[in-house]
């Protein structure tokens, strides 16, 4: 083989190897720290998102919201009218919308970094192919030069 060229693998191959893609799990040890209370408090906070982040809680909150309406309407009072609206329908109701939403765009964040994920795994393994490929030309021309130079084929190549 050639001498011109040594391939030297970069050092985050390695790594990105052992580690794999990212994982919420060290997201949240990154948030609530590694501990034992760090992990409670990441599941008790889950547990809760995954709860309050579904439509029926979204129907739930309205149901509970409307229920105070006519009272709030009855008052007549301009502010407590609002109050209710801002206060109770809107945020109430929404926020479990909201979370829905987020979990569904967060679903598709996640889908499209494994697939970059993957698509760069590809990469790496089409480069050592194409690396294997180009040694093995090396090789080839290595041996014609030779055999040009009339100095016969060189020994069997080693692969990178």
């Amino acid at each position: 083989m050639s001498t011109l060229f040594q391939y030297v693998p970069h050092p985050h191959t390695e790594r990105r190897k052992a580690a794999g893609p990212p994982k919420v799990a060290s997201a949240a040890a990154a948030i609530h720290g590694p501990g034992a209370l760090g992990r409670l408090n990441a599941k008790i906070g889950l547990k809760i998102t995954l709860i309050v982040g579904t439509m029926w809680c979204a129907y739930l909150f309205t149901v509970l919201a409307i229920v105070s309406a006519p009272s709030a309407f009855r008052s007549g009072n301009m502010l407590i009218i609002v109050g209710w609206i801002a206060q109770t329908f809107l945020q109430l109701v929404l926020l479990p919308i909201i979370i829905v939403g987020q979990n569904v765009q967060s679903a598709a964040a996640d889908a499209r970094s494994q697939a970059t994920y993957d698509d760069a795994a590809a990469v790496l393994e089409e480069a050592k192919q194409i690396q294997a490929h180009l040694a093995a030309q090396d090789a080839a021309i290595e041996r014609i030069l030779n055999e040009i130079r009339g100095g016969g084929p060189p020994a069997t190549p080693t692969a990178p």
